[in-house]
Formats: C-alpha cells, sequence, structure tokens
C-alpha cells in the first residue's frame, strides 16, 4: 500500500507525514518538516496518501 518516501497525511486531518518504515498492517513515520525527529508508528489504514488541496499558486 505504502512505500518508503511516501507523503501521507492521518485520515482525520493533520500534518505531512514521511514513511521510514513498513510493516505489514503499520508503517513508521516522522513529520515531513522534522526528518530527524521523533518517529510514530500508525496503522496504515488510518492514513492516506498526502494531497494539498486549495490554491498554492503565488497571488
Amino acid at each position: 500500500m505504502f512505500s518508503v518516501g511516501d507523503f501521507v497525511q492521518p485520515r482525520m486531518g493533520g500534518p505531512k507525514l514521511k514513511v521510514v518504515e513498513v510493516h505489514d498492517d503499520q508503517i513508521v513515520v516522522v513529520q515531513a518538516s522534522q526528518e530527524q525527529g521523533e518517529t510514530f508508528t500508525l496503522k496504515a489504514v488510518d492514513v492516506t496518501a498526502y494531497q494539498e488541496d486549495g490554491d498554492f499558486g503565488v497571488c
């Protein structure tokens, strides 16, 4: 489902996360803005591929 290096976010909303390990139905992630920071283990079904919604163009 997910691979190391993918960007994900919690289904209920939250920060952009980077996948650093994949274990069966769980993934280990870090915040994308702090790749040397604390890691978190999440169930793969609780996250979705990261998308930026809205207009992020230069005004």
